[in-house]
């Protein structure tokens, strides 16, 4: 069995060329053989003789040797048996040599292919291994499934440190266009961050259609181009969270920038970019359920009765507030005429008792406006 030339160290497959790794004589084991075989027969290697190849190509991948090393050493013992193959010694014309040549040449592309492909097969389990043991990181980080410290353990594998204080950015496409692990912008990003910043800190992966980012604030410059990556598409919403420390506060921050991107929604407000911080008011308005209800209905309820509904007036109390109570702009927001906006204030505070135009009674229409939306009045 022809495993190594002259002057080759024991326990490897041959001598290398400088700039690759020794491989084990084990992942040659039968090749020269299978060699000496097809030169006297002329044959093509057998089904099992490729799969042979593939399962070592495969336990290749796994011991961490690379293809070209692998098929390097392949190579270079078949040069070193070419002149003493049976086939090769013993031709007795050029036609004969070439027959020979053309099918240990054969045996070579056939034998190299196979362990190429059992080496890619092991790196794709690898690579669908590494990327479920990502998800399920992913999922036990954002939910807090699992003990602290076992989390703050596997984060340190993905370049997290949970005792740092860390920020949370959530983007969020329009509906039916969710993020996954192969969609193009998940990949633009990575590229992007890592070009820019190189080695970086920032975990980011997709969850359940969204695009979440989680950077230690210490690498805000990273988490700042994220968020300016992830709102390049059209529609593609950003909540960002407020910081917190330790496992538990990414699961709290997470939490922050979900529910900032469902105060957005219900809320419609205005903005690409949205901070949970500027958003406090909301939860605190919210938390007394009851109280909101009996404001929504006590205020806005004789809205209901205007023609064409409550949402026009309702619409209406909104936009003029996010005017700043500038009749012009407002006007603009709706789509009305300066003229038509005066009128509906006019059915406000006709309908509710409250003046849009006085400040006091302007902040009760704008808080229940707001509390409507929280709470989905007027019903559809």
């Amino acid at each position: 069995m022809v495993t190594a030339g002259a002057g080759t160290p024991t326990g490897t497959g041959g001598s290398t060329p400088a700039g690759t790794a020794p491989v084990p004589a084990e992942f040659l084991a039968g090749f020269p053989e299978t060699l000496a075989e097809v030169s006297r027969s002329c044959r093509a290697l057998t089904r099992a003789e490729r799969e042979s190849r593939r399962a070592l190509g495969e336990q290749a991948a796994d011991a961490g040797i690379g293809l070209r090393e692998l098929t390097t050493v392949h190579l270079a013992a078949a040069r070193r048996a070419w002149g003493s193959l049976p086939g090769v010694a013993g031709a007795r014309d050029t036609a004969e040599l070439r027959s020979v040549g053309a099918a240990v040449l054969g045996a070579i592309e056939a034998g190299v292919g196979a362990l190429a492909e059992g080496h890619a097969r092991a790196q794709r389990h690898a690579v669908r291994r590494a990327e479920a043991a990502r998800r399920a990181f992913v999922d036990d980080l954002l939910y807090g499934r699992s003990d602290p410290g076992r989390i703050a353990e596997q984060a340190e594998g993905f370049g997290l440190r949970l005792a740092e204080r860390h920020v949370v950015a959530v983007a969020a496409h329009p509906p039916g266009e969710p993020y996954d692990d192969a969609h193009p912008l998940l990949r633009r990003i990575e590229r992007e961050l890592a070009g820019r910043f190189g080695d970086h800190d920032a975990l980011i992966a997709p969850k359940d259609g969204r695009l979440v980012c989680v950077a230690p604030t210490g690498q805000r410059q990273v988490f700042d181009a994220f968020v300016k990556l992830a709102c390049a598409p059209d529609g593609t919403r950003v909540a960002v969270s407020r910081p917190h420390s330790g496992a538990v506060g990414v699961v709290r921050s997470y939490e922050e920038a979900l529910s900032a991107l469902d105060l957005a929604e219900r809320l419609a407000l205005d903005g690409r970019v949205l901070n949970a911080a500027d958003l406090l008011v909301f939860p605190v308005l919210m938390r007394d359920r009851a109280a909101m209800t009996d404001l929504v209905q006590s205020v806005l309820g004789p809205l209901a009765t205007a023609r064409g509904g409550a949402e026009p007036l309702l619409a209406t109390i909104s936009a003029y507030a996010a005017a700043g109570y500038v009749n012009a702009e407002a006007a603009r927001r709706l789509d009305l005429s300066v003229r038509a906006l005066s009128y509906r204030l006019e059915r406000i505070a006709a309908l509710t008792g409250f003046d849009p135009d006085d400040p006091l009674q302007r902040y009760t229409l704008e808080t229940a406006a707001m509390g409507a939306r929280l709470l989905g009045w007027p019903p559809p």
